[in-house]
């Protein structure tokens, strides 16, 4: 039984359709009972759990032989980091005691950093804590940036004719990958044979883009030039404030960004392996733009 935790996401419904086309058992985790349907049509059992429920959590996982994690992110919490590294500890706690003998977790490119990457000082949390426990297998895939998050800019780009971009220099080339290919990605890896206790895979699209490329993307769905202008870093807070973020989050987001801009958040150098996805960028455009 592969029990995947975040069932409802982009990722970990990827996950669970491709283990089900082969046959594999999965135990979706869901926290709103009133979805569970579309899983139970699929032949998944269903578990109800919120990632705050410690005991609901651990018997979400108890009997499975693997769990596939990804650590929640709430974009509008106060404490934003504290608040994570709190359901880093629950997640942990639970699987600690369900013992699952494999476990794959979502992570983030640049986990390996301990310091001075914003948020991506979660997922460099998340490892730590799960390298401490007792299991035969530890899968640590860290995804690129995922290429959905130009949503709410790829529109305002679409219709201003500008793209403002967090990222400098505007010819950066940026690793990043569709949300759906590291489902794939993940479900992949689950099914395949893994002779070592750790394994590390970075997941990233097929070619890396830049600021310019995304707007030239954007450009050719929309009709009209989109040129990518860099946002002044003074203006980043309040940027991400109005988007919707929280002071704190907001704050990290600032730190990594910073942090991609020196080369900080890439494949950790001569450790474990890159996976490719099949997604090209304007695919992705195409469907959030609508084009």
């Amino acid at each position: 039984m592969h029990a995947i935790l975040g069932a409802t996401g982009k990722v970990g419904r990827t996950t669970i359709a491709a283990l089900r086309k082969a046959g594999v058992p999965v135990r979706a985790i869901l926290r709103d009972g009133s979805k569970a349907q579309a899983f139970s049509d699929l032949g998944c059992e269903i578990a109800i759990a919120d990632v705050h429920d410690s005991r609901a959590l651990t018997a979400a996982f108890e009997g499975a032989s693997a769990v596939q994690i990804i650590c929640p992110v709430d974009i509008r919490a106060a404490e934003a980091y504290s608040s994570m590294r709190r359901l880093v500890d629950r997640i942990g706690g639970a699987l600690s005691a369900a013992k699952p003998r494999t476990i794959l977790a979502i992570s983030d490119y640049g986990a390996q950093h301990n310091s001075g990457t914003g948020i991506t000082l979660i997922f460099h949390a998340l490892e730590a804590r799960l390298r401490r426990l007792e299991t035969e297998r530890l899968i640590l895939l860290r995804s690129a940036e995922h290429m959905e998050n130009w949503a709410r800019l790829a529109k305002v780009a679409a219709d201003s004719g500008r793209l403002p971009s967090f990222y400098h220099p505007l010819t950066k080339l940026l690793p990043t990958i569709s949300a759906y290919d590291v489902g794939s990605i993940a479900a992949e890896l689950l099914l395949e044979k893994q002779d070592t206790a750790l394994r590390i895979v970075h997941a990233e699209g097929p070619r890396r883009y830049t600021p310019n490329d995304v707007a030239a993307a954007i450009g050719l769905l929309a009709g009209r030039e989109v040129l990518a202008k860099p946002l002044p870093e003074t203006e980043w807070q309040a940027a991400l404030m109005r988007a919707g973020l929280s002071e704190d989050y907001a704050r990290l987001l600032v730190e990594l960004y910073t942090a991609h801009n020196a080369d900080r958040i890439d494949v950790e150098k001569d450790v474990g392996e890159i996976r490719r996805g099949t997604t090209e960028l304007v695919e992705v455009l195409r469907r959030l733009l609508g084009a």
